[in-house]
């Protein structure tokens, strides 16, 4: 078997613009690849689309989430969350499926494949309430506290984009104003990430939002004053009385 890789790299030039693609292995699983050269190293990552990224079943399940989910619901006194803590193994096993799963969206979020952002995004916040609530030792409760801000965004933002996607700008603006409203309401966490994450992430909501402002189609009563405007600079003022009269006809349709 040839494993030198050197063809797959030729065929593939590298360019930072454009460093990812989807590929079906030879079941039909979708993957991705990311071609990487960093100084001397040059290479591909590669992840499974669904499922674990690194496509192993932990436990028999498609996450080690779920395993241990599992085992809390088949726990003694599930109701009072007596008799289920999940120790420092199985929180480190978690903490690594959480990175695991934030590598793939943040390159899913470049593909614009936003239904797996928000899948992901989601299970992370599943995973990250999960641990807080159950974890035996304090520092692994808030261990993953201090990324709230992030993943809300990118959750936020790839529901934003996938209603822009569907023509449905009010929809996004709305998301953009309920996350922008939870991140500024989450408790301070003493960590630094925290707050240069929330900073962060209210700087790129504030900057979506603007975006798709830019993007707008202008209404019919913005195009008419745009065009009064330029008629009274341009002296037209038998065209800027009828402007002025469109004007008012929508002011009378309002009241």
């Amino acid at each position: 078997m040839d494993i030198d890789i050197t063809s797959l790299l030729e065929d593939w030039p590298f360019d930072v613009e454009n460093n990812i693609r989807r590929i079906e292995d030879h079941d039909g699983n979708e993957l991705i690849q990311v071609r990487v050269e960093d100084g001397p190293f040059r290479g591909i990552l590669q992840m499974n689309l669904d499922g674990r990224p690194d496509g192993t079943r932990p436990y028999g399940h498609d996450f080690a989430l779920e395993y241990y989910e599992a085992r809390y619901g088949a726990s003694s006194r599930p109701s009072t969350d007596e008799g289920f803590i999940l120790s420092r193994k199985a929180c480190e096993e978690l903490f690594d499926e959480s990175r695991r799963i934030y590598e793939r969206y943040v390159f899913l979020l470049q593909l614009a494949d936003y239904d797996r952002v928000v899948a992901d995004t989601t299970r992370n916040m599943r995973l990250f309430r999960f641990v807080n609530r159950h974890a035996a030792h304090e520092d692994d409760r808030t261990n993953l506290e201090r990324w709230w801000p992030y993943v809300l965004r990118v959750h936020g933002t790839a529901r934003c984009l996938r209603a822009t996607q569907n023509g449905d700008r009010d929809q996004a603006v709305k998301i953009i104003n309920d996350v922008r409203r939870e991140i500024e309401e989450l408790k301070d966490v003493d960590a630094q990430e925290f707050f240069v994450e929330r900073e962060r992430s209210l700087e790129a909501l504030d900057s979506l939002e603007s975006s798709l402002d830019e993007q707008r189609e202008p209404t019919r009563r913005e195009t008419l004053e745009t065009e009064l405007d330029r008629a009274l600079e341009n002296e037209a003022y038998e065209l800027a009385a009828d402007l002025r009269d469109e004007l008012q006809g929508l002011d009378d349709i309002r009241s």
